[in-house]
């Protein structure tokens, strides 16, 4: 096997991915913390066969121009709105991610924050710290019941299925709206179809996000869906930032038009400490870790590393994502 040169993009994450890709080819790793600056990521990119990435670099036209030696580039996430998919099928770079393995994670931590924030759990938490329980009253901190809800689940992938049977134990009434109707999950969990999104935010007492960042999803929840929704609902995302337009949630949650968000990610990513949606206590904000279970992180890392593997071996990857790009 011809050793080729690889760099990964984050040190800390998946050391042992790292260690299995060192055995069979020429690994250059960025040791920091934050992202390889932009330019390094260029450079590192015209000169490898191979990237790990995370999803917070990007790989577009930019970078491709310049990757004449790049033949794969392994995304360790499910969501692919980092990588300009069609562009780097033109430059027969391969391209994969991570399904499959991080869906119960990102479930359990979806129905971590639906009951954390109906139930005031982090609210009464930060209180307590700040010194503000003085005494036994329940009032300030009175919340609503999750059990016999009307869960709304927007994007019935694997992760939304999750969600759903999670929900289950909770005797909740599970509706959704997907791209394809999934017959199979009506039949084992219950769920019932509605074939438009604006009855999932009318009905709901809890609407979960779990489509992909696309063009088509980019901020398609704005005013106009926080409108529809019950002024007693909460609406937990754990998809992508800018699925939601964060103003119009700002707006729909100190108005009063919701009751209050949670969310595992924002836009922008992270959030700056001056965002208005910082001063309402009920917005549940967390940085972006639903996967970040370290059995799931290491099998994402793994994955990635066998994506890549399968690549420059000539082999049929675990998730490409374009296998046109290998002509």
């Amino acid at each position: 096997m011809v050793r080729e040169k690889l760099f990964i993009t984050r040190e800390h994450i998946i050391p042992e991915a790292i260690k299995f890709l060192a055995e069979h080819h020429d690994v250059e790793v960025w040791k920091e913390r934050t992202a390889p600056p932009r330019d390094l990521l260029i450079q590192k990119a015209g000169e490898c066969a191979g990237l790990l990435t995370e999803i917070t670099d990007l790989v577009d036209k930019e970078l491709l121009d310049q990757a004449s030696t790049l033949r794969v580039v392994a995304n360790r996430a499910v969501g692919m709105d980092n990588i300009d998919i069609p562009e780097a099928t033109r430059h027969g770079v391969l391209v994969a991610n991570t399904p499959g393995v991080l869906h119960e994670s990102c479930a359990d931590f979806a129905f971590g924050l639906m009951l954390s924030l109906a139930r005031n759990i982090a609210y009464g938490d930060r209180q307590i710290r700040a010194g503000e329980w003085k005494m036994f009253d329940q009032i300030p901190y009175v919340g609503t019941d999750v059990h016999e809800a009307t869960l709304g689940i927007i994007g019935m992938g694997l992760i939304g299925t999750a969600v759903a049977r999670r929900a289950t134990a909770f005797n909740m009434k599970i509706i959704y709206n997907s791209r394809t109707r999934k017959p199979e999950v009506e039949e084992s969990l219950g769920a019932e179809w509605r074939p438009d999104m604006d009855s999932i935010f009318k009905e709901a007492d809890y609407v979960s996000l779990h489509m992909p960042l696309t063009a088509d999803t980019e901020y398609m929840v704005s005013s106009r869906e926080l409108d529809l929704m019950k002024p007693t609902a909460f609406l937990i995302n754990t998809t992508r930032g800018r699925t939601v337009d964060p103003k119009a949630l700002y707006t729909a949650v100190s108005g009063g038009t919701i009751a209050g968000a949670a969310i595992d990610v924002t836009d922008p990513e992270p959030i700056g400490i001056d965002d208005p949606l910082l001063t309402l206590p009920n917005v549940l904000i967390s940085p972006h870790i639903a996967s970040a279970s370290t059995a799931t992180m290491r099998k994402m890392g793994q994955m990635a590393a066998d994506n890549i593997m399968a690549a420059l071996e000539g082999k049929p990857m675990p998730s490409c994502v374009n296998p046109k790009a290998a002509g």
